[in-house]
């Protein structure tokens, strides 16, 4: 090897020294993990804004994604903003980073790898690291500054003003530290001057810390693979973005509406909290649901898609899929499946309700003569729905052909079956306050009608239509019997045994009757009650005037056998009076009972009575004793 050759060597190996730890250059960026980064989660594909915290108390960390191969400090000649010296910053090597800027950060990024830090400080500042170099610290109120020192080796840097007080308010100030090559963990600490307490480079930590780094040095990146800990999948009804910060939950609806659809969005990320880089994306849905897929589309209009599966390439960064019915009106429940280059990363189970195709009809009042006048005492349903006490003769509920429950998109989407009608009964509606709730447990989830009279009582057969707006198509409900009758007018009373034991349950059934002797209507309330019974306690009211019969004009009182004196046994009568209908027409009613202690209940009559039937038995026995003594002589 000739002399020149070896000083040209010698002269590039004192270079290279010379700038090791300020600057990493890789021949080809694109292959080298250890100088790239994508952007970190939570930041976009923006640095954090410089202003956005206290002066001073404050250490960022560039995150913004970097593939030009080299880490760049945030100041440079053209910086005149807080938002240059942001925009300028670059890391290297970086692989996570958390969102604080005070002194809790925590940063994972690979050997030899460059973090760009800047601040705004207000005072003489000191950087210091627990190992690796520091490089490139400088300020924009650099006129203003007595310059920037540094520790030997470089592990503290100091930037110093005069009086050590002196900087502008919010002066931009950047420095770059290079990680060691060797694994472990290290610190990186930011010190700012107070009135009494000022940093040093000997001794940095006489100042108050500003902003603290625990930095993980990793030698191999474990990102690039699906991490379920760092990446969420949630279902949703609407396009609203997931959280890219906070944990997302599915929604909370069991189902959809008919011709609505389901979307369900995805974030998916690496052990860092990276986005996963572009693959293949793969939606499938079970039950001929239609399924589209976007990548970066979530929180946005996405169109439906053609069949049970689709397929995108795309990365991780808030994705989303829609799913919609595969037959228009037809219920679906449908598990999607959402994988990243063969990897399952969500499984989601969906319903979507179809196109009501029942209608069901329960708890069918008796309704006054000539009228629909209804009380809240019948249905009791409170405010259920918006819009409050609804008042009604019978419930209403939709089903589709799977058996889900369909609310009705308005009242008017119901009439009367007119093939139904009758003098008897005329008349079918719906409240405008209809069924709002799908929950199987719900008072809600029921649509209330009432339907109107005639003059004369009687019953009929009738049916209440459905009609779906949308299609025009039209369901009617299995016929039922809607029955008109007047007022209560008398009653008969009657106990459902003859005898009870102490401790049993009693039941007192009350039959109304009209004045022209049909079972009573059940909307017009009998009116106020007193009731004797000896021996008998209530569990049910008696006494309310709100009390109403059911549809056959009875209404039943529950009592249990005994009170707290105990019972005695014997025979006797109840009184009962309904005083508004006694002191018209009706008679007060006086079914009787009897009562029982349990246990032992043989009285001394009983035992008198076996007795002499003893005896009687041992005198037959004597006399055939004395017939067959006289047969053998």
């Amino acid at each position: 090897m000739s002399k020149t050759t070896i000083r040209k060597r010698i002269a590039i190996t004192a270079v290279s020294a010379m700038f090791a730890g300020i600057l990493t250059v890789a021949s080809a960026p694109v292959a080298n993990s250890a100088v790239l980064h994508p952007g970190i989660v939570g930041t976009g594909a923006s640095n954090p804004a410089l202003g956005a915290q206290a002066g001073n108390t404050s250490l960022y960390v560039a995150v913004a994604p970097n593939t030009t191969g080299s880490a760049a400090a945030g100041f440079t000649t053209t910086t005149t903003s807080l938002a240059d010296t942001e925009n300028a910053a670059l890391s290297t090597g970086l692989l996570s980073k958390d969102t604080t800027t005070g002194t809790a950060q925590t940063v994972t990024m690979l050997a030899s790898g460059t973090l760009s830090l800047y601040a705004a400080v207000t005072t003489t500042t000191a950087f210091t690291v627990t190992a690796g170099t520091l490089s490139g610290a400088t300020s924009q109120a650099s006129t203003a500054s007595t310059g920037v020192t540094y520790a030997d080796p470089a592990r503290t840097a100091l930037m110093s003003f005069p009086n050590n007080q002196d900087a502008p308010a919010g002066s931009p100030t950047v420095v770059l530290w290079t990680a060691p090559s060797t694994a472990g963990t290290y610190t990186v600490s930011m010190y700012y001057t107070s009135n009494t307490s000022v940093p040093t480079l000997a001794s940095p930590g006489n100042g108050v810390l500003g902003g603290n780094i625990t930095v993980t040095v990793v030698a191999a990146s474990s990102g690039g693979s699906y991490s379920a800990a760092y990446s969420s999948c949630a279902t949703k009804t609407d396009t609203t973005a997931l959280s890219q910060t906070a944990a997302n939950a599915d929604s909370t609806q069991a189902q959809v509406a008919n011709g609505s659809p389901w979307y369900i969005g995805f974030i998916l990320r690496d052990v860092y909290a990276a986005y996963l880089a572009d693959g293949n994306l793969v939606a499938t849905a079970t039950n001929g649901a239609i399924v589209s897929i976007a990548e970066n589309g979530d929180g946005s209009a996405l169109a439906s898609g053609t069949g049970s599966t689709v397929v995108q390439y795309g990365n991780g960064n808030a994705g989303q899929v829609k799913v919609v019915q595969g037959t228009a009106g037809a219920p679906v429940t449908t598990t999607v499946t959402i994988s990243y280059n063969g990897t399952t990363v969500c499984t989601k189970t969906v319903k979507i309700v179809g196109a009501a195709a029942s209608v069901e009809i329960s708890d069918v009042a008796t309704v006054d003569l000539g009228g629909n006048d209804a009380v809240p005492g019948w249905l009791d349903e409170g405010s259920l729905v918006t819009g409050g006490q609804r008042n009604g003769h019978y419930r209403v509920l939709l089903k589709d052909s799977a058996g889900n429950i369909v609310n009705p998109a308005t009242a008017d989407t119901f009439s009367m079956d007119a093939a139904t009608t009758t003098t008897t009964v005329t008349a079918l509606t719906v409240n405008s306050n209809y069924a709002t709730s799908t929950s199987s447990s719900s008072g809600a989830r029921f649509s209330v009608g009432t339907f109107t009279c005639g003059p004369v009582a009687g019953s009929s057969a009738v049916k209440l239509k459905h009609t779906t707006a949308a299609t025009g198509v039209t369901i009617s409900s299995p016929a039922f019997t809607a029955r008109c009758a007047d007022d209560p007018y008398t009653y008969t009373a009657s106990w459902d045994k003859a005898s009870y034991t102490a401790g049993e349950i009693a039941t007192l059934s009350v039959k109304f009757l009209d004045s022209k002797g049909n079972a009573a209507n059940s909307v017009d309330t009998p009116g106020p009650v007193t009731m004797v019974t000896p021996f008998l306690t209530a569990v049910t009211s008696t006494g309310s005037a709100s009390m109403l019969p059911n549809a056959a004009g009875i209404k039943t009182y529950t009592f249990t056998v005994g009170t707290t004196s105990g019972v005695t046994a014997g025979s006797y009568v109840s009184i009962v009076d309904f005083t508004n209908l006694t002191a018209v027409a009706a008679e007060k009613q006086t079914p009787s009972y009897k009562l029982t202690t349990g246990g032992d209940t043989t009285t001394n009559a009983d035992v008198l009575k076996s007795i002499v039937a003893l005896i009687a038995s041992i005198n037959k026995q004597i006399q055939a004793l004395q017939k067959l003594i006289l047969q053998r002589r």
